[in-house]
């Protein structure tokens, strides 16, 4: 259990554009902060954070909350998981209790499995470090390839034992269950016997965004043909090859920072990179580079250097890639090596300041690399050539922003010595084949202007919704606030007639619009919106101080997400840049009183109007009291020509 204490010290020093910072890349947005969704695959933003209400919100998923609910939502934290990691990162002392055999039962099977791979990463390093055959082997490897104990320990190097079960029988030991070593792939299961898989490897954690172990690669480091050079994790609940990249623990930060990525083949040489002194380097694990691991860099910078191996197959691997890349819509440059040279070997040989000046000499731009590569094959060949000048333009194609295609078919013309005109024209076919075979693969039966039923949500807004929606949004902002509130009252004039006189009521925010909601005797429809009222209401009575970052850390997580949505709405304008653009998206300048007034007097014109439909449906029954009926609905309408002559006047001007 950790203490309350610890807790809101947790909540106090977390600063949640500092937490979110760390996974996604973050730009100032006036007050606030935006920057892609890592919940989703986009290419503009629509995820923002407010350091003022120590909130965020993804309009692309409805995904919202404060610190806490993001590590829950992005690294699927339960909530001790989540607390724990944020009093790491802000050095706060918190009382760690171990975990019983009977706890560690308990725990689900995801969690089972991070504790699993934790425990196999501790072991692995311990082996090394403190065993006769770990340090004759494994040690000595690292050793070899120039790691010093600080990089061996800050990437949690290890060594598994040459010997069949020795990390399963301790593991078994310590209380981990079979079925989670298995599940992890740590250990093979048959059905007469099981086996270590890393046995004889040394030993490298793969670890998410936030630092939690995932799988493992590991190196076989004795002769042997039958093996395999590297083994990874197989792919499990925790562990998708795809979607992780090596090293995007460690270099995060300084992603984020330099504001460009450094992608490389091995582990090793990320490690190397990193011992260097570049921090910003990570490696495809164990597979061919993916779309959604350049979308993981994506979240931090919209930058790629491929650094490639001198040797020819390192330079296939790169030319793939870029095209990943383009798709992405991210900017890529290319930097090889000299032949024989690797980025380990490289970084190895030279200091950081040479490391430096060598890639910022010789870090090209994606069409000068690939232009120049497939030039050199080409040599006089006209065929050949224009082969070539067909795959520039293919990879320009991929790009998504029509401005940088352009400027990139600018680039292509000086290069390769051929016209604009032609490039354009060939990129233009490229474009059209490409939306012919995608028709193609659209069912054929369908024909061109069938009519095809929709089973999308209608568009028509619910007017009750937006109401109680703005009415909870109304107390977040401004229940406290006490105000000269006007109301309208019908009065008799000396010759009879009757008109509306205001009568000036002062009251805080949230008492004014308790007392009308009771006076109505209205009830929310949505029963998110409900609680959410009665807990605002209870709270703003027992606490003169309201805070809504304190509120919102004290909800379960699904009204947290709604209260979040409510105070994050009117920041969704600013994601798009409308004001450079002219658009001035309205603001609340209506005063406090006008906009609890209107609100209050349009949800009662609203229940009138339900009421009425009702009442002319009861009429169509048979034995109905259809003269009783119309009086009612009479009533009613006079009643709600009177409210829409109130709101009239809200709505001109301040009553």
């Amino acid at each position: 259990m950790i203490a309350k204490a610890t807790i809101d010290h947790v909540f106090e020093t977390a600063r949640v554009e500092e937490v979110i910072g760390d996974f996604v890349q973050l730009k100032k947005s006036g007050s606030n902060f935006k920057g892609l969704s890592p919940f989703s695959d986009e290419r503009s933003p629509s995820f923002m954070v407010s350091p003022v209400k120590q909130i965020w919100k993804d309009f692309s998923s409805g995904k919202g909350g404060n610190a806490i609910t993001f590590l829950m939502e992005h690294e699927h934290f339960t909530y001790p998981e989540a607390i724990k990691y944020l009093a790491k990162k802000y050095n706060i002392e918190i009382e760690e209790t171990e975990q019983s055999d009977e706890q560690k039962q308990e725990a689900n099977e995801r969690e089972s499995m991070y504790l699993v791979n934790e425990f196999a990463q501790t072991y692995f390093q311990k082996i090394m470090l403190k065993t006769d055959q770990g340090q004759a082997v494994g040690l000595s490897y690292f050793k070899e390839r120039g790691f010093t104990n600080e990089t061996i320990k800050e990437f949690n190097l290890g060594y598994c034992l040459d010997d069949w079960q020795a990390f399963t029988d301790e593991a078994l030991k310590k209380g981990y269950q079979l079925e989670f070593l298995d599940k992890t792939g740590l250990t093979i299961v048959k059905v007469d016997k099981k086996f270590d898989r890393f046995k004889g490897r040394v030993m490298f954690p793969i670890h998410s965004m936030s630092g939690r172990v995932l799988g493992f690669g590991g190196r076989i480091l004795k002769a042997d043909k039958k093996a395999a050079k590297y083994l990874n994790s197989p792919e499990s609940e925790v562990y998708h090859k795809g979607k992780v990249l090596y090293g995007i623990y460690h270099a995060k930060q300084a992603i984020a920072k330099e504001d460009n990525c450094y992608l490389v083949e091995g582990y090793t040489d990320v490690i190397q990179f990193y011992q260097t002194g570049i921090e910003n380097v990570v490696a495809s694990s164990g597979t061919a580079l993916t779309p959604e691991q350049i979308r993981l860099i994506n979240r931090l910078t919209n930058n790629i250097t491929v650094l490639f191996d001198g040797d020819a197959a390192g330079i296939r691997a790169s030319v793939r890639g870029i095209d990943l890349i383009l798709e992405q819509g991210m900017n890529v440059r290319v930097c090889g090596f000299p032949e024989g040279e690797d980025p380990d070997s490289f970084a190895k040989q030279n200091t950081l300041e040479e490391l430096t000046e060598y890639l910022e000499a010789n870090a090209k731009d994606f069409i000068q690399f690939k232009a120049s590569l497939l030039v050199k094959e080409a040599k006089n060949d006209p065929i050949r050539k224009a082969e070539t000048i067909r795959e520039i333009v293919n990879s320009i194609s991929k790009i998504p922003d029509q401005i940088k295609r352009e400027i990139y078919i600018q680039e292509c013309s000086k290069i390769m010595a051929i016209s604009e005109e032609v490039l354009f024209n060939t990129l233009a076919q490229l474009n059209k084949k490409e939306t012919q075979e995608a028709n193609k693969s659209y069912p054929s039966k369908q024909k061109s202007f069938d009519v095809i039923k929709s089973d999308a949500p209608s568009n028509k807004v619910d007017l009750q919704f937006e109401l109680e929606k703005k009415i909870i949004e109304i107390l977040l902002l401004y229940g406290t606030e006490t105000e000269d509130f006007e109301d309208l009252v019908l009065k008799e004039t000396e010759d009879g007639a009757l008109k509306l006189e205001p009568v000036v009521h002062h009251a805080k925010v949230f008492e004014k619009i308790y007392m009308d909601l009771q006076e109505d005797e209205m009830q929310f429809t949505n029963a998110n919106f409900k609680t959410l009222y009665y807990n605002i209401i209870d709270t703003l009575n027992q606490t003169p101080e309201f805070s809504t970052k304190n509120f919102v850390n004290q909800l379960e997580q699904g009204l947290a997400s709604d209260v979040t949505s409510i105070l994050m709405d009117d920041e969704r304008y600013r994601l798009h840049d409308w004001e450079r653009n002219q658009i001035i998206p309205k603001g609340k300048k209506q005063s406090i009183p006008q906009l609890v007034t209107q609100t209050i007097l349009t949800l009662r014109c609203f229940l009138i109007d339900r009421k009425v439909a009702e009442y002319q449906n009861d009429t169509l029954r048979e034995n109905a009291n259809t003269r009783s009926i119309l009086e009612d609905v009479k009533d009613y309408l006079s009643l709600k020509m009177l409210l829409s002559r109130k709101l009239g006047k809200v709505v001109g001007g301040k009553i």
